[in-house]
């Protein structure tokens, strides 16, 4: 196991990422050509809108072997062979879910970075993804042989947007045009590519030009390795230099407690860095033996327990993705964390407490599949025609159950009205949006009581574009579609108490439930908490949960707009009961009267998506996309420079950037381009608030 390596490739979009898995597979031999994201015969862009749109859509994992490149000894079964399991995840925003769950699941991430561009703001994004689950990487500067491209830079804007603890392991022999190959700063050695496809590395003198800078970085590299180290410190201190192995034992250390982050250089175009790529994954990422146990709850006793990463622990296993293949149905795309998953045992889904009958496991690679008779700890694999099992469920041995941490998912911003183009279409829609939406946790579907509409949601305009022509495409089914709308929603500013009295008087038996709640603000982002103060059983035990009920659904409408409230704490503190008038239908209603009412009292605003947006352009027109923006009720926060192209980060509503990409084309003759994510709810100008509740209820 400690031969095995988990790992993300993930980047901003267009930073080369396929462009690098494609090479990886072409090096450890799983390829025998070279797949090109511009010609479309992409290996792990295998779906059909991947290779028309040039963009990964979808993360597809496969599995591969290396042998570090400084291992001439290369004999089958040799104990230097190590299996390394890839996740290409997309770059765009729309598909940010893939990461997230990938980084969830796996040990190590590759994270590529445009020699132009350096920092762009999905990198942040990603990066972001990967401090939360603590997951160990190494950057990978590509494209150096583009004109503009410049190491010193885009290492630069890692140093001060991502982390201060990169350190180049690395440095590029030229740039642009003129970039020929790398120095390995520790060993002061400098390589060459040579062959049609790179896959000759030939070592190459340091030219004379770059020797005082080698010597400058590498002094720098080893100062920064040897502080992570406490004997190392005194060795260096002491004026003596460690030898190689202790440095490279003391940054893999470093890297796997994500002290530092070794940062490497190439072109994957040009063939050029990454098999030494693929030997920093194996010298500093970790395997599964090096992390620590994976911790979890025990459902029966509420206690964290942890599994180790062992074939001899109790099975556990966490679900990460659904994928609803046209051959076998449904794939349950898995990670095993301890124990062995076999074919034909029964595991127990300890999420939703089921038990499920393991059919037909697979190994994947990209959209092929290899049948497997069981995946040992540390190992990825997908499961064939599991019922209940959605993203994020344990699947866990029935004896020794644990509930591992779920994965939370970014709600939706934008939505669109769909219906079927004929009769027949409408059954099967229903179908393929349910399929989809099990698929992809950020995908949401729901009807319009008013107008028997249905609503589907969400990412941005891109991702819903991409469900709809999947739906087509893979189930079928032709679709009228509405404009995009924005996912609104309300919530309160101050504090307030209501009562909600139900009383129903028929013939015999009556209905009577009464509730006191207490509304207030919580923070931006923090949903929706319900807490039951009711002291003394002025209302008893089985009421309490109708009144929850009634809360949430009360929640889904708002009074200001019919926008659904979020932030809202709601407490339950007092009310009464009637010894045989009581049901749980009256208290749900009860509870749904005090919200509206309580709500109305304490102020209630509109809020709205407001997204981040990077526009980069040539400098004549930064007046022009400046003034737009600000007419757009956009805050510019910070404009830079990027070689010869200048760049503008600003915060704007959604709303306001429907359609600006034919704006911006217009406004910079075709040379601007933008990039949007998702930033935070803002609460709507009192003006704009207006126009948005009248054109809701005409």
């Amino acid at each position: 196991m400690e031969r095995v390596r988990d790992i993300g490739i993930v980047a901003h979009i267009d930073a080369g990422k396929t462009t690098v898995s494609e090479r990886v597979l072409f090096y450890t031999g799983v390829a025998h050509k070279i797949g090109e994201v511009h010609e479309g015969d992409t290996v792990m862009d295998w779906m059909e809108q991947e290779r028309e749109r040039g963009i990964t859509i979808t993360s597809a994992a496969t599995t591969c072997f290396w042998t570090p490149t400084y291992i001439k000894e290369r004999v089958k079964g040799n104990p230097n062979e190590h299996r390394i399991n890839l996740i290409d995840t997309p770059g765009h925003i729309d598909f940010t879910v893939e990461v997230k769950r990938s980084l969830r699941v796996l040990d190590g991430a590759v994270v590529v970075f445009d020699g132009v561009a350096g920092v762009e703001p999905q990198s942040e994004t990603n990066w972001r993804y990967a401090d939360e689950y603590g997951v160990p990487r190494i950057c990978f500067i590509n494209k150096l042989d583009r004109m503009g491209a410049s190491f010193e830079k885009s290492f630069a804007s890692i140093i001060e947007r991502l982390t201060p603890d990169a350190v180049a392991i690395q440095w590029p022999i030229g740039a642009e045009a003129s970039f020929a190959g790398v120095v390995d700063l520790l060993t002061r050695k400098a390589y060459g590519f040579e062959g049609e496809n790179g896959e000759t590395i030939v070592e190459v003198p340091i030219p004379a030009d770059l020797a005082a800078t080698i010597e400058r970085e590498r002094h720098t590299l080893i100062e920064k390795i040897c502080e992570t180290d406490d004997a190392l410190i005194h060795t260096y201190l002491a004026g003596e230099e460690p030898s190689l192995p202790e440095l490279k034992s003391a940054l893999r250390k470093a890297t796997l407690a994500v002290k530092l982050v070794p940062v490497l250089v190439g072109s994957a175009l040009q063939n050029k860095g990454v098999q030494l790529v693929l030997d920093a994954v194996v010298d500093y990422l970790p395997a599964p033996t090096d992390l620590p146990p994976v911790k979890g709850i025990n459902p029966n006793t509420h206690a964290e327990e942890e599994r180790p990463a062992s074939d001899d622990a109790p099975l556990s296993a966490l679900a990460f993705k659904i994928a609803a293949d046209p051959f076998v149905g449904s794939l349950t795309f898995f990670r095993v964390y301890s124990g062995v998953l076999k074919r034909g045992s029964y595991v127990l889904n300890s999420t939703k407490n089921n038990q499920e009958r393991i059919g037909r496991i697979v190994r994947m690679h990209a959209n092929h599949r290899e049948e497997a008779e069981e995946i040992h700890a540390g190992d990825l694999g997908a499961l064939v025609g599991l019922k209940d099992t959605t993203t994020g469920d344990s699947l866990v041995d029935p004896e020794h159950p644990i509930v591992l941490e779920n994965i939370i998912f970014p709600e939706p911003v934008i939505s669109i009205r769909i219906e079927p183009k004929t009769k027949a279409d409408q059954e099967k829609m229903g179908i393929a949006l349910h399929r989809l939406a099990e698929e992809d946790p950020t995908f949401r579907v729901s009807g319009d009581i008013e107008t028997g509409e249905t609503l589907i949601a969400g990412m941005g305009e891109l991702h819903l574009e991409v469900l709809v022509e999947r739906m087509k495409r893979e189930f079928g089914v032709s679709a009228n579609v509405g404009r995009p709308q924005v996912a609104y929603k309300e919530t309160i500013k101050g504090s307030a108490e209501a009562e909600g009295k139900y009383i129903r008087q028929s013939g015999g038996r009556g209905q009577y439930g009464d509730v006191w709640l207490k509304v207030e603000p919580m923070e931006r982002g923090k949903g929706f908490e319900f807490l039951d103060e009711i002291k003394g059983g002025t209302i008893p035990k089985e009421f309490i949960a109708p009144v929850e009920k009634g809360v949430i659904e009360a929640l889904q409408k708002g009074v200001l707009a019919g926008y659904p409230l979020v932030d809202i704490r709601v407490t339950l503190f007092d009310g009464s009961y009637h010894d045989v008038d009581s049901s749980e239908m009256a208290f749900k209603i009860a509870a749904s009267m005090a919200i509206q009412e309580a709500t109305k009292q304490a102020k209630i605003a509109l809020i709205e998506p407001v997204m981040k947006v990077q526009v980069t352009m040539p400098a004549d027109f930064l007046g022009d996309v400046t003034g737009d923006l600000s007419s757009r009720r956009g805050r510019i926060t910070a404009m830079g420079e990027r070689g010869i192209v200048r760049v503008i980060d600003a915060t704007v509503p959604l709303s306001e950037m429907f359609g600006y990409v034919t704006n911006l084309r217009s406004m910079t003759q075709g040379r601007g381009n933008f990039t949007m994510e998702f930033s935070a709810y803002e609460e709507v100008p009192a003006n704009v608030a207006l126009q948005i509740i009248e054109g809701k209820k005409k």
